[in-house]
């Protein structure tokens, strides 16, 4: 009973979580079909297009009018300009024909087209002179519509509880006059219980409705903004953003111009304080709104873009002046990067000034403390090579200290005794000691030792590494005690970002044509391409000494 009651606890503190990434996901729908809406209003009308294609000539005049009616519905929420043109073809036709029914159904289409579009004194005037008594019985529902649409137009216009009132009592009229079964008395009966603030019946049927309803339908959109509305009367924020996205949505891949949900949704996110998406969603309502020309929707959503715009513009301007800040900030540090450099420029220019001026204290050592100087400015680039991104451990930095404190200490000794035997008037013993390559060779024996050492303490994988870029027959094999030979201290070099062999030939102790003979040799015996070959060796161990 207690993990019971544990699961149910997760399961209730998760359902907020799976909700908002639902939510996120209809949002970044609606985002899309935005930024397509011209493919699906070219699509509808392609498909309008094709339809005109297949008009005949011999039509008669009823074929006529069904055919204009079809046009009438297609334009009807894309452009109500053309929807007029057509419905105004078929009251000739109806006149032609003298059939009062016809001509009565297009003169109430004419209403609706006409207070959607601002022509409310037009639409007005054929409402007042169609006598309902005189309607076919087919016509009452449409009549009652028109009558409700009108009032909801003009309402935009000029709001009035007198129409408030009126939009109910058609409302009413048409479930009178409705068949009980179709979806259009459910949605309209629906609207009714929400009007007269009856909200959870209506959530119930529309989520039973939207269940059974397919997302390209016309009516997916109207119940999904429904339910959008019942979240907005219920102070449901997540219910308004949901819903309102999805009718946003199905309007804009239908490419129904006429809609309300965007206006919705772009109130929603200006209330929570996103101003970009309100911004947004707004430019895309008056948009559609003018595309279509229904000025009742233009007019409302005029209001709101007064609001967001100057809200957004204030906002740019703010990021405008915080940009301005960041980059002066971004100028000062700059600056101040700038005399940073060039001060370390200069203190390194001074310590050079002052290690040439400690080479020329003695001119009888100057050859061996040019070659230790050139050493040890060899082993400084390497350290310094060695250092991306400032990985080098304080260790290998002390051990290279070392290695020169070690040096000038055996300098300070060689000159010691060369001074004693000099003092002694011992020339031949200093002679002997001058030609005597004996040291030289041990140094350098343990200059490479200890540069074997550090190399594979940075990069501990470089033989492993190496090798596999060598096809396997040709593969490194080091001899026992040996942590480089010749060919791999080369490469590491490379790797090390010494490419000149000029640098290679002088620190290894070789001549130029051995060390051009050891990088061709080596890129012929390479797996890889031979262009790529030594580039990919200065890559080797970059993850390893990043981790």
């Amino acid at each position: 009973m207690k993990n019971l009651f544990l699961s149910l606890f997760i399961v209730l503190i998760s359902f907020p979580l799976f909700a908002s990434e639902s939510t996120d996901v209809i949002l970044k729908e609606l985002n899309e079909a935005i930024k397509n809406k011209q493919h699906y209003v070219k699509i509808k009308e392609e498909r309008i297009a094709n339809f005109k294609k297949i008009k005949s000539d011999n039509l008669t005049k009823e074929q006529e009018y069904n055919y204009n009616k079809t046009l009438y519905l297609e334009y009807q929420k894309l452009n109500s300009d053309s929807a007029i043109q057509y419905v105004k073809k078929n009251l000739k036709i109806a006149e032609e024909l003298q059939d009062k029914e016809l001509f009565n159904l297009a003169q109430l289409e004419l209403v609706t087209l006409y207070s959607s579009s601002g022509k409310y004194r037009e639409s007005e005037a054929i409402l007042k002179s169609i006598k309902k008594k005189d309607l076919a019985p087919s016509l009452i529902p449409i009549y009652y519509f028109s009558n409700r649409e009108f009032f909801e137009h003009y309402a935009a216009n000029s709001y009035s509880p007198e129409y408030r009132k009126q939009i109910g009592k058609y409302r009413d009229s048409l479930l009178s006059v409705l068949n009980p079964n179709t979806l259009d008395y459910q949605i309209n009966r629906i609207q009714q219980d929400i009007f007269n603030k009856k909200f959870d019946g209506p959530k119930k049927q529309l989520l039973a409705l939207l269940n059974k309803t397919k997302e390209e339908s016309p009516q997916y959109a109207m119940i999904t903004y429904l339910l959008g509305k019942i979240g907005e009367a219920t102070h449901d924020l997540e219910a308004r953003k949901r819903y309102y996205a999805l009718s946003a949505t199905s309007d804009i891949k239908n490419a129904n111009k006429d809609n309300a949900s965007l206006q919705e949704l772009a109130l929603v996110f200006y209330e929570i304080g996103d101003v970009d998406m309100a911004y947004k969603l707004t430019q895309s309502a008056i948009e559609d709104a003018l595309y279509c020309n229904v000025q009742f929707r233009t007019l409302l959503m005029s209001e709101v873009y007064s609001i967001i715009n100057t809200v957004y513009l204030e906002r740019e301007a703010q990021r405008k002046s915080e940009l301005q800040i960041y980059l002066l900030c971004i100028s000062l540090l700059s600056l101040f990067l700038i005399v940073a450099v060039i001060y370390v420029y200069i203190q390194m220019k001074k310590v050079s000034r002052i290690r040439s001026e400690l080479y020329e204290t003695s001119q009888k050592l100057a050859e061996l403390n040019k070659d230790i100087t050139e050493t040890n400015s060899q082993l400084q680039e390497s350290n310094l090579q060695l250092s991306e991104s400032n990985l080098v451990k304080e260790e290998y930095i002390a051990h290279f200290f070392n290695l020169c404190s070690t040096y000038i200490n055996k300098l300070e000794n060689y000159r010691i005794i060369l001074n004693k035997k000099a003092t002694a008037k011992q020339f031949d013993e200093i002679y002997k000691i001058l030609k005597s390559t004996t040291l030289v060779d041990n140094e350098l024996e343990e200059l490479y030792k200890n540069f074997d050492i550090i190399f594979l303490n940075l990069y501990p994988t470089f033989v492993k590494d190496f090798n596999a870029l060598l096809i396997p027959e040709e593969q490194i094999v080091l001899k026992q005690n040996e942590l480089l030979n010749t060919e791999l201290r080369i490469f590491a070099l490379i790797r090390l970002g010494i490419t000149d062999s000029v640098k290679i030939a002088a620190f290894l102790r070789y001549s130029l044509s051995t060390i051009y003979n050891y990088r061709t040799r080596a890129r012929n015996k390479a797996a890889v391409s031979r262009n790529d070959f030594e580039e990919m060796v200065m890559k080797i161990g970059s993850m390893a000494l990043k981790a």
